[in-house]
């Protein structure tokens, strides 16, 4: 347990060797998957203009900045989300990639509010963005991608579901029922989960509508936009269909999403939304100035929600873990059993590690038990003992305790090959 004394500030995390070890399990698989789906990776700065936040971003975001005033007298933000940073890197460098480009990037990003539960104030996102293609098909694409990230991180059918909306449904209900406030309308539409039934009342009557006429449009599935409808029958030929259902109530928080919508949930809703994103086709033209005009459709996910579900649902953890298991620090660790043989150690050390193999040694004389102790915390597959019969080796395979007796070291790389293969 950390000393209490030593503790990051509030919201900030260490990532201790086994804490790194559970984040890089992440990074595995969100790569992973992004990269079978062609998507290739990129990285924005940490601190950008607060400008940039402050452009179609919704009401809620500018207060949970990072802000201050560099030494430059710049008003400058440590990135809150990524979305922003990609328009302005892709309004740069468009001219150098074919359309669609299809990026994924994956850091830090900071938010001030209160941690609890599944938030932070340093969090890791997972992006992916398909900018330049306006079809249906890249919003599936992008949907798809969700999925199969879902269940490469060990997550079944029944452990989550990907509720989807198209901001145009509502769109089409504001030009029916004359609400000009679209953005304070559609905030209210974002909490209706959250609020108490009188409140909402209250907050849709300064736009001259009911909550019986708003709910009644949410049950009504005839309201699902053409788009929503042609992405669900996309994901159903993928065989992805069981893992999306329409829910008119997503609508996402920021004022830039322009188009469908959606949000990952575990089916037992015992956490906030696991993972985000949607259509924002005009957000690249106002941070451009309308110099650059290109359609976007992008999700995150962050990794604090993520881990909690993973912890909280068996097989996933299950999985997590047995990737864990196979991430040790070392495959080979050489117990000096005769500190005569240390030169002659470094040398098979550093033959082992020219060949690609994670071999080990003690820095420093220490007794036979205690050196096998460290092996084992290292979780070496092979320990191999140098005694004072040079040049004979002893190797023993720990998994199965074998023991075999090496005459020289002519075949020690194909042997240790050989035993790390099985």
């Amino acid at each position: 347990m950390a000393d209490k004394r030593f503790l990051s500030l509030p919201g900030f995390r260490d990532f201790a060797p086994k804490e790194c070890a559970l984040r890089n399990y992440l990074y595995a698989q969100w790569r992973g998957v992004a990269q079978s789906y062609g998507f290739v990776e990129y990285e924005a700065p940490l601190l950008e203009s607060t400008e940039l936040y402050l452009k179609k971003t919704g009401d809620e975001l500018p207060g949970q900045l990072f802000r201050f005033e560099d030494k430059g007298e710049r008003d400058v933000t440590l990135r809150p989300e990524l979305t922003a940073s990609l328009a302005r890197m892709v309004a740069g460098h468009q001219r150098d990639y074919p359309k669609p480009m299809k990026w994924f990037e994956i850091g830090s990003c900071f938010r001030y509010e209160a941690p609890q539960k599944g938030r932070t104030r340093e969090f890791i996102q997972f992006n992916a963005d398909i900018i330049g293609e306006d079809s249906a098909s890249a919003d599936a694409e992008l949907l798809a991608l969700a999925i199969d990230t879902m269940l490469a991180l060990g997550f079944q059918e029944g452990d989550f579901i990907l509720r989807a909306s198209d901001r145009q449904s509502w769109l089409k209900f504001c030009e029916e029922h004359s609400i000009s406030d679209v953005s304070g309308f559609l905030q209210i539409i974002d909490k209706i989960e959250r609020d108490q039934p009188e409140v909402l009342e209250q907050k849709l009557s300064a736009h001259n509508v009911s909550l019986s006429t708003v709910q009644a449009f949410i049950s009504n599935p005839e309201n699902a936009s053409e788009r929503y409808t042609e992405v669900a029958k996309n994901l159903e030929a993928r065989g992805l269909g069981k893992y999306i259902e329409l829910d008119l109530t997503i609508v996402r928080g920021l004022a830039y999403y322009t188009g469908l919508v959606f949000e990952i949930f575990d089916t037992r809703r015992s956490m906030r939304a696991i993972a985000g994103g949607g259509r924002y086709d005009n957000l690249l033209k106002a941070l451009s100035n309308d110099v650059v005009d290109l359609p976007c459709t992008g999700f995150a996910m962050g990794d604090v929600v993520i881990g909690n579900f993973i912890e909280e649902t068996p097989h996933a953890a299950q999985k997590r873990d047995a990737w864990l298991a196979q991430q040790n620090a070392c495959d080979v660790y050489f117990v000096i059993a005769d500190e005569e043989q240390r030169a002659h150690a470094l040398r098979l050390v550093t033959e082992l590690r020219q060949a690609g193999i994670k071999a080990d040694y003690p820095l420093s004389s220490a007794g036979f038990g205690k050196q096998f102790k460290k092996a084992s915390s290292l979780g070496a597959k092979i320990v191999v003992i140098l005694g004072a019969e040079y040049p004979q080796l002893q190797l023993k395979i720990q998994s199965t305790r074998e023991e075999i007796t090496l005459p020289d070291t002519e075949n020690l790389l194909a042997t240790l090959k050989e035993y790390l293969a099985q």
